[in-house]
């Protein structure tokens, strides 16, 4: 019922918003197509910046892999054994798991 109901605030609203838009000579066009731009600029820069980062690491990386196999032979095989004992078992994992997930739902439920 409500809304068919028109007060004269409703009619002079209605009034203003049914009038012809401000010739502006593409100026709004314009506007919204480099506002566009750089919303594109923005979601491909750091994709770019990641490729061209990792094209230039890539050389190093590999040295750095290499130098590790080296150091690797040289150390002595009983330092890289790992104890039983250091190695988690299974249902440590699953509880860990489990308060991650959990702090994370509490986090997102603060925040609303």
């Amino acid at each position: 019922m409500a809304e068919r109901l028109k007060d004269a605030e409703d009619r002079l609203l209605e009034s203003m918003f049914q009038s012809e838009p401000i010739a502006d000579a593409g100026f709004s066009k314009r506007v919204v197509t480099h506002i566009r731009r750089r919303i594109w600029l923005r979601r491909l820069a750091l994709p770019v910046a990641m490729i061209v980062g990792g094209a230039v690491a890539i050389k190093p990386v590999s040295e750095l892999a290499l130098a590790a196999t080296k150091l690797l032979t040289v150390v002595p095989q009983d330092m890289l054994e790992v104890p039983a004992a250091w190695v988690p078992q299974v249902w440590t994992v699953v509880l860990g798991a489990m308060l991650l997930a959990a702090g994370m739902l509490g986090m997102r439920m603060i925040e609303d």
